[in-house]
């Protein structure tokens, strides 16, 4: 009964109930969604690479080597010699290997070279294998396999060709003209920086640099597809090397063989010891994000209380005419914090299907713009335990009506009596 009553309260009310409402649920999915975007953003962070073992690259600080073989940010000071790389894959503790060669780009993409392993052997996320939502793998010299953001943004087909610049800027002023790739296959969605990168063969990464000496062409000495088949296309060096090994018991002597490897200096880092002192660093900007949401909640609340308590100023009468009922205070008081319940509840159901209609809708817009892929998911334990206390403090919120009308309440109960 007080709870029908409540409701019936409020639906007269229905233009600053309604506003009300809507600003409490826009809050509501305010919060729960940068909540979404914190769990999503963090589980892609750590998901960029999983069942790797080992990250193995030319000698510098591990946070480096994770930058520019993983995030491909930045470059790596020096490659890898083809041979080291050779003794790394026959070595009798390694199960696989994933070289990786860095330094040309198209449109502002990298462009990374590498080999079949990459499509048989790379696991991201919940150790899932990459997947090719149309074509193949490479299987022609000048074959490339694309990003699903690249092939967003470029709007690039199966059987389009293109042109791999020299160098990793934004812009360059030297193409690899004289050889194009062809698209062969196009990545599914992955969440990580394959998202926006182009995969290419050793071979092929080598074919277009023949004629070029110290990142410059020669003059004269340009080669045609059919010439650069001809030709020994041995890679020279590769920049980073991903490693699978046989037991996880020989992670760390094998770091450390190669860490203390006289011949080549090179690095071994452990992936992610690796990314948690990277987030140590951009997990800051994520909490800021969080602390953000958290006060635009507050000015919800705030706001729900501020109408509540102007509400009071037209009830007065309202609050007599139940006393004349015979309604004691307690149960006005009790009313008025049903209605606080009432919308706190309305509003936190909303902001959840608000939530779920605006992913379903940018969830696309923010793959291609941003680079976000947010996969269709309910709410998190986390956002359970946020809805949760969204609903107690927009509760808490009718405290101060109730305690007013409490006291209108007893008031018209003296005046009466007088």
């Amino acid at each position: 009964m007080l709870l029908s009553m409540a409701l019936k309260s409020l639906l007269s009310r229905k233009i600053s109930v309604l506003l009300t409402l809507f600003t409490f649920a826009l809050s509501t999915a305010l919060l729960l969604g940068v909540q979404q975007v914190r769990e999503q953003s963090k589980a892609a962070f750590f998901g960029s690479v999983s069942g790797t073992d080992l990250i193995v690259g030319a000698r510098s600080g591990p946070v480096q080597l994770l930058l520019y073989s993983v995030f491909h940010i930045g470059n790596a000071t020096s490659n890898i010699r083809w041979s080291s790389y050779e003794k790394l894959d026959q070595d009798t503790r390694t199960d696989w290997t994933i070289p990786l060669s860095l330094g040309d780009s198209h449109r502002g993409h990298r462009v990374i070279g590498t080999s079949q392993a990459m499509f048989d052997h790379f696991r991201y996320g919940d150790n899932q294998p990459l997947r090719l939502a149309r074509g193949t793998p490479f299987a022609d010299l000048f074959d490339v396999v694309i990003g699903a953001e690249v092939a967003a943004q470029l709007n690039y087909a199966l059987g389009d060709g293109l042109v791999i610049a020299h160098g990793s800027g934004n812009t360059s002023f030297m193409h690899h003209d004289n050889l194009p790739f062809k698209v062969s296959g196009i990545l599914a969605p992955t969440g990580t920086p394959l998202d926006r990168s182009l995969l290419v063969s050793l071979q092929g990464l080598e074919a277009i640099h023949l004629g070029w000496r110290a990142g410059v062409p020669l003059p004269g000495l340009k080669v045609s597809a059919e010439q650069a088949r001809n030709k020994d296309l041995t890679p020279r060096e590769v920049t980073a090397v991903l490693v699978g090994l046989k037991s996880k018991l020989h992670t760390f002597h094998l770091q450390r063989a190669l860490n203390q490897q006289r011949d080549e200096p090179l690095t071994a880092v452990l992936p992610g010891m690796a990314l948690q002192e990277l987030w140590q660093v951009v997990g800051i900007a994520e909490k800021s994000l969080l602390l953000v949401a958290a006060f635009a909640l507050l000015t919800g609340l705030v706001g729900m209380l501020a109408v509540l308590l102007a509400g009071m100023q037209q009830r007065q009468h309202e609050i007599a005419v139940l006393r004349a009922l015979g309604c004691p205070p307690w149960r006005i008081a009790a009313l008025l914090l049903a209605e606080s319940l009432l919308l706190s509840a309305a509003g936190v159901v909303l902001g959840v299907l608000l939530l779920q209609l605006l992913l379903l809708t940018l969830r696309a817009p923010l793959l291609d713009s941003f680079g976000i892929f947010l996969p269709p998911t309910f709410l998190s334990a986390t956002q359970w335990l946020q809805c949760a206390a969204i609903l107690l403090l927009g509760s808490l919120s009718g405290l101060l009506p109730a305690l007013k009308g409490w006291r209108q309440a007893r008031a018209n109960h003296l005046i009466r009596h007088h």
